[in-house]
């Protein structure tokens, strides 16, 4: 059961690759409340956000669903008839934490999750609306405007895609900076030093971010007829793509 404090990079001697396994989800709720400005803030950002673009008879998916934090939110908000709610992860152990929370909430008869690699297969076909919660800095890049044009593909009509992602500066003079600041905010949440350079080391090459535009132009051109920025916290970043 996940709900320890995150001390994983306290306790590495030496730094790992970066992987999703049950002692990263162990520790998971801990590390994202304490290592991303403004989570909670940002998840309900995207759930109202979700409210005014779901439609009948159609699905709400979360690709890179981790512990279903965003799914459990959205069905707390969304009463539209005749949803199907869809969690997609490629963690064996995500998804056990995820279905646990899950059925405590009192969701699991209205969820259904689904282990799957997104860069091969996307597992739904009607949807209104896609939450990308952190997960499109973990793709490859040259697989993004593929996966972000299948996703287009599946959404209907009038859909949204709402992405939450870690981005770089437009400007080089700033990137510095902005980390600076975010290593800073880290600290104030309890990590040490070595802490967050064992992390930064563990996903450097697995995390790969896009700079701000980048990550918009790869939407229009996926097929997004209206992008926009509904969110910004220094190298932190909510969008939203709007099918037309």
């Amino acid at each position: 059961m996940a709900g320890g404090k995150d001390d994983i990079f306290k306790k590495d001697e030496i730094t790992r690759d970066w992987v999703f396994d049950k002692r990263v989800v162990d520790v998971f709720d801990d590390m994202v409340s304490r290592s991303v400005p403004f989570y909670r803030e940002t998840h309900q950002m995207a759930v109202d956000l979700a409210k005014r673009f779901v439609q009948p008879e159609t699905e709400i998916v979360d690709l890179g669903c981790s512990t279903a934090t965003l799914l459990i939110n959205a069905q707390r908000v969304v009463d539209t008839p005749k949803i199907s709610f869809i969690g997609v992860d490629n963690s064996k152990s995500m998804l056990s934490e995820a279905k646990r929370k899950t059925k405590e909430a009192g969701y699991d008869k209205s969820t259904v999750f689904v282990e799957a690699d997104i860069e091969k297969e996307l597992p739904f076909s009607n949807a209104s609306v896609v939450f990308m919660n952190y997960t499109l800095q973990f793709i490859r890049p040259l697989h993004r405007e593929r996966l972000v044009s299948a996703i287009n593909e599946r959404l209907c009509p009038g859909g949204c895609l709402v992405i939450l992602e870690k981005v770089l500066s437009e400007h080089s003079v700033f990137n510095r900076m902005y980390i600076d600041i975010y290593h800073e905010f880290k600290r104030n949440a309890g990590y040490n030093d070595e802490e967050i350079a064992r992390k930064r080391e563990s996903l450097e090459n697995i995390m790969v971010p896009f700079r701000v535009g980048e990550n918009i132009e790869l939407m229009t051109r996926a097929g997004f007829g209206t992008v926009d920025m509904f969110f910004k916290w220094y190298n932190w970043v909510g969008y939203i793509a709007v099918k037309g």
